[in-house]
């Protein structure tokens, strides 16, 4: 008992840190907005690469990955999925970087904060997956809040839902490859490798300037993005494994309240009545389609039946792609 206790605590604080630690990553991008977003990228993309093989390496996963990479190779639609999460998870990375460079933190956390129920509605289109009639009513509160935002403020959230929709297509592609979570990022990394090195080529050649060599704080920061990417992987990880998807689902709300706050408090950026009339309808909404899964469970659970409610996939597949 004792140890079970132990181990959900230390999987409580991982899980914790993890999304702590992505909450924060708009300081780390800040740091970088003088560097073109989509250098960043390239970059992040490279690094994360390199950091990854040496991490799956040195933890003994190096012939699990091989292994894994062996397995898409031998099975074409597959790997044509893994291609296309690992281009929605670049779309996703460089929306978000891009907003932090440009003072866009407040409407990134909105994404961060639609796309489960985002994920729930590509999971009723694509899966067949049934919805309650609260569920329901949890989505058409967002989509109030989205028009909201477009009628009052002028300006239709483009950051929130590219990021919110990119993420929610890249963990509903993410179903079908069933892959490890290190494996995973190591992959996608691996898979669009190409496409920054040959972007930074182009724009550099073979100049020293393409990895900052000549700018010590400009390089080391670059190549901190990798251990960034895959820091918070890690501990999500070893916290998705002691504790429950309900407590991961609850936990995740972390990061996005984070980049709010840090939008508001922090970079000054706009939050005003309308903003916030928008974002306590999501916020309600989120409540609802919390209370209608919890309710669906017990009540099934007291039939001795299997729910069968959409569910917003915050699971591990997810991880790491902030």
């Amino acid at each position: 008992m004792a140890d079970a206790l132990t181990s959900s605590k230390w999987g409580i604080l991982s899980g914790t840190g993890a999304y702590f630690m992505w909450g924060l990553l708009p300081i780390y991008w800040k740091w970088l907005d003088y560097i073109p977003s989509e250098e960043v990228l390239a970059h992040r993309i490279i690094w994360s690469l390199l950091f990854m093989g040496f991490l799956l390496t040195i933890i003994g996963k190096g012939p699990s990955f091989l292994s894994e990479c062996k397995l898409l190779v031998k099975q074409p639609k597959l790997l044509v999925a893994m291609i296309c999460a690992s281009l929605l998870i670049t779309c996703n990375w460089f929306t978000y970087i891009w907003a932090v460079a440009y003072d866009h933190v407040v409407e990134a956390s909105l994404g961060y904060y639609i796309n489960p129920l985002i994920s729930v509605l590509l999971g009723v289109l694509f899966l067949k997956e049934r919805l309650l009639k609260l569920q329901w009513a949890a989505v058409c509160m967002a989509a109030a809040a989205v028009m909201m935002l477009t009628l009052m403020v002028g300006a239709f959230p483009y950051i929130a839902i590219s990021l919110a929709i990119s993420f929610g297509l890249y963990g509903l592609i993410k179903k079908t490859v069933q892959t490890g979570a290190l494996s995973s990022v190591a992959i996608e990394s691996l898979l669009t490798a190409p496409i920054a090195v040959s972007f930074l080529l182009a724009r550099y050649g073979l100049s020293s300037q393409m990895f900052y060599f000549n700018d010590g704080i400009s390089f080391w920061l670059l190549a901190g993005t990798g251990v960034a990417s895959a820091t918070p992987l890690l501990l999500f990880a070893a916290g998705a494994k002691r504790i429950p998807l309900s407590m991961i689902g609850f936990l995740q709300y972390i990061a996005p309240t984070m980049m709010l706050l840090l939008g508001i408090f922090v970079y000054k950026e706009t939050f005003t009545t309308v903003h916030f009339t928008a974002y306590s309808f999501i916020w309600v909404a989120l409540l609802l389609f919390a209370f209608s899964q919890w309710h669906s469970k017990r009540r099934k659970a007291k039939k001795h039946l299997p729910p069968v409610t959409a569910t917003a996939p915050t699971a591990l597949s997810e991880a790491g792609s902030r």
